[in-house]
């Protein structure tokens, strides 16, 4: 499985999403590029579709390979961090969206998330 993210991190929080299928696990905003389509388009659309904002200066971080969470499957997750152009509201699959330091014990992060994207951004300085 192939898959584009936004790591959005304002005032020290990152936006992390939930989808109705699973509204107790978190993910980063994005989602499956369409055929032909590459990454940073891919975002763009995910982004609007998902929260009503577009991806402003989108610098890419990282590409991480994990097991996917919900589907359990290998997933190649190629994460741009990025600020958007506006306010974000859940919209389409969505159900819940937060604003995270990324050290709460009780919230239920995708592994990819945990286990590689929050290391990456402590480690720049991005968050804390």
């Amino acid at each position: 499985m192939v898959v584009v993210a936004a790591a959005i991190v304002q005032a020290g929080r990152l936006l992390v999403v939930s989808k109705q299928a699973a509204p107790d696990f978190f993910y980063l905003p994005g989602g499956k590029p369409d055929a032909g389509e590459e990454s940073l388009e891919a975002l763009t659309r995910e982004l609007d579709e998902e929260l009503g904002v577009r991806p402003v200066e989108p610098r890419f971080l990282a590409v991480v390979e994990a097991v996917a969470a919900l589907e359990g499957v290998p997933m190649k997750l190629t994460v741009f961090e990025a600020r958007i152009d506006g306010v974000p509201r859940p919209a389409a699959e969505l159900a819940h969206m937060r604003w995270v330091p990324g050290r709460e014990s009780d919230l239920r992060l995708a592994p990819a998330v945990r286990d590689h994207v929050l290391p990456l951004l402590r480690a720049s300085g991005t968050l804390m």
